[in-house]
């Protein structure tokens, strides 16, 4: 075996050393992140806080935002399932059951050229539309949110950076970023984040005694171990404060919708709808990101995973959508957030334009549509084209860390920028670049 000498080593260091310090340049970063060679980023956009409304099992493109030629469930005549109506925008086409959007598209961008190589799993897609990458055995990336919370922190005192409205998974989590920039998630609209909600069975006074014999008992540790200095300590100190600051009632009444008017409640309708209602109020206050799903009370019965008789009672989840987007929009728009406010809906893949035996639709990457709404982007209904049964991108095709560096871009980060798993360093996005025309003046 032959032992390297000392300036080998020394010198295997210093490579590695100047690499990282050359990728941490801007241009070399640019250069890194264009497969065609350099190209300036477009300019920062403005946006302060970014809604991602989560349609998980996969929206139908073709029976939503991209229409194309109709088609038949029934004699499995492949093509769009409902009728096409036009919009404010001249040329641009929703499905018949997205009215409200369609009067709203002149401050919407479809993009309808997005795709990627995962069909057949839904956790693998939802993890590469949440991460931008694929999943690895070496590395868990973090989710957009997360990367979003560790670029921009809170937008405002005592409220956390990244909020999920639904349940929690690994793919929406913070990956090698660790918990700081992690997500704070309810279920249930009327009860807050999970943990967070104190029992009714605990009063104040039952409170105030429980905080005393902890602090207590913390001080009694840091005298026997030393830990006062430990990392652990202060960690578990700032973790410990802060669900106490967040626990308490400043940032608590935030969900206590029952102070909105009772016509704006009605306006946004049912529980999805109150879910986008809270989410104004937490933009309100401060939060900069936040993920609603879509994932409860499905009137179809399977949800956007449109196979076999999901599909037949689909208009009602795209009636739902329509009306919470556009009254979310509506309510930001009244109170100065919308121009502020990016709103992205988004799902792991599309569907393909051909029918099942039972009358659904399987699951396809190679195009699909995500939506942006408002941040101050120069939209223009939509971007990009696909082939007569939206099956491929015909015009502009965008990659998802394309969409993941337009949507950081919107909220003013750079999406060269390297983040670090331990010393290895990681652009925030996977050799993404913005869409530039949404960012002309």
């Amino acid at each position: 075996m032959t032992i390297p000498l000392k300036h080998d080593i020394a010198r295997r260091v210093f490579l590695k050393q100047a690499a990282v310090g050359a990728l941490s340049t801007p241009l070399a970063r640019q250069l890194v992140a264009s497969e065609s060679g350099y190209r300036p980023l477009p300019p920062a956009g403005n946006a302060e806080h970014c809604v991602f409304i989560w349609l998980g099992g996969g929206m139908s493109q073709i029976d939503t935002f991209d229409p194309k030629r109709r088609g038949d469930p029934k004699k499995r005549t492949p093509g769009s399932d409902y009728a096409a109506i036009e919009t404010v925008v001249p040329g641009v086409q929703v499905c018949e059951h997205l009215p409200q959007i369609a009067e709203r598209m002149d401050r919407v961008t479809a993009v309808r050229t997005v795709h990627h190589d995962v069909v057949d799993e839904h956790a693998a897609a939802t993890n590469r539309v949440h991460t931008g990458r694929p999943t690895t055995g070496t590395i868990v990336y973090p989710s957009i949110g997360s990367i979003v919370a560790n670029q921009r922190g809170a937008a405002g005192d005592g409220v956390p950076a990244y909020v999920l409205i639904g349940y929690p998974n690994v793919t929406r989590s913070s990956g090698f970023l660790g918990a700081k920039d992690n997500f704070l998630y309810l279920t249930d609209t009327q009860q807050g984040p999970a943990g967070l909600a104190r029992p009714d069975f605990v009063t104040d006074e039952r409170a105030s005694r429980r905080s005393r014999l902890l602090d207590s008992l913390r001080a009694g540790l840091r005298a026997q171990t030393g830990w006062q200095d430990a990392s652990s300590m202060r960690s578990y100190d700032e973790a410990l404060l802060e669900s106490r600051r967040l626990s308490g009632p400043e940032f608590m009444s935030v969900f206590d919708l029952d102070r909105e008017p009772d016509d704006l409640r009605n306006r946004y309708d049912d529980e999805f709808g109150q879910r986008c209602l809270l989410t104004r109020r937490l933009i309100e206050r401060g939060v900069r990101f936040i993920e609603v799903s879509h994932n409860l009370n499905f009137v179809n019965g399977t949800g956007w995973d449109t196979h076999n008789e999901g599909q037949r009672k689909q208009h009602l989840l795209i009636r739902q959508l329509d009306n919470a987007v556009a009254t979310l929009m509506d309510d930001l728009e009244s109170k100065k957030l919308l121009d502020r406010t990016l709103i992205v809906i988004g799902s792991e893949f599309g569907r393909p334009a051909g029918f099942d035996s039972g009358g659904g639709r399987g699951h396809q990457g190679s195009t699909f549509t995500m939506v942006l709404a408002g941040g101050g982007l120069n939209h223009c209904g939509a971007y990009g084209e696909t082939d007569e049964l939206s099956k491929t991108p015909v015009e502009h095709p965008v990659s998802i860390p394309d969409f993941h560096a337009t949507v950081h871009r919107a909220l003013g980060i750079d999406p060269t920028e390297m983040l670090y798993a331990g010393e290895r360093p990681v652009p925030i996005t996977d050799g993404g670049y913005p869409i530039a025309s949404l960012f002309e003046t």
